[in-house]
């Protein structure tokens, strides 16, 4: 399944992407330039993934970016008042 993103869509989303993986650097980022397999590769070498986890992290974060429509992130139900 192919889940890069375009290159202005990566544009948009690669400060999230920075974020989320704090070791990536901006020449990372610029050689990756929206392509899963390259993050994947830069998640192995930089966080010592394996390879299987790296791809898979890799597909589910572009694939959940390839658009605006990002999953919310859940939240907690609230804690019973006693």
């Amino acid at each position: 399944m192919n889940n890069d993103i375009s290159a202005a869509r990566w544009q948009q989303v690669r400060g999230q992407t920075r974020t989320w993986w704090g070791k990536l650097t901006d020449d990372d980022l610029e050689w990756i330039g929206g392509k899963a397999e390259r993050l994947a590769h830069m998640l192995h070498e930089k966080y010592g993934y394996i390879q299987q986890h790296a791809e898979s992290q890799s597909d589910r974060w572009m694939r959940d970016h390839q658009d605006d429509r990002v999953a919310p992130v859940r939240q907690s139900p609230p804690l019973p008042t006693v």
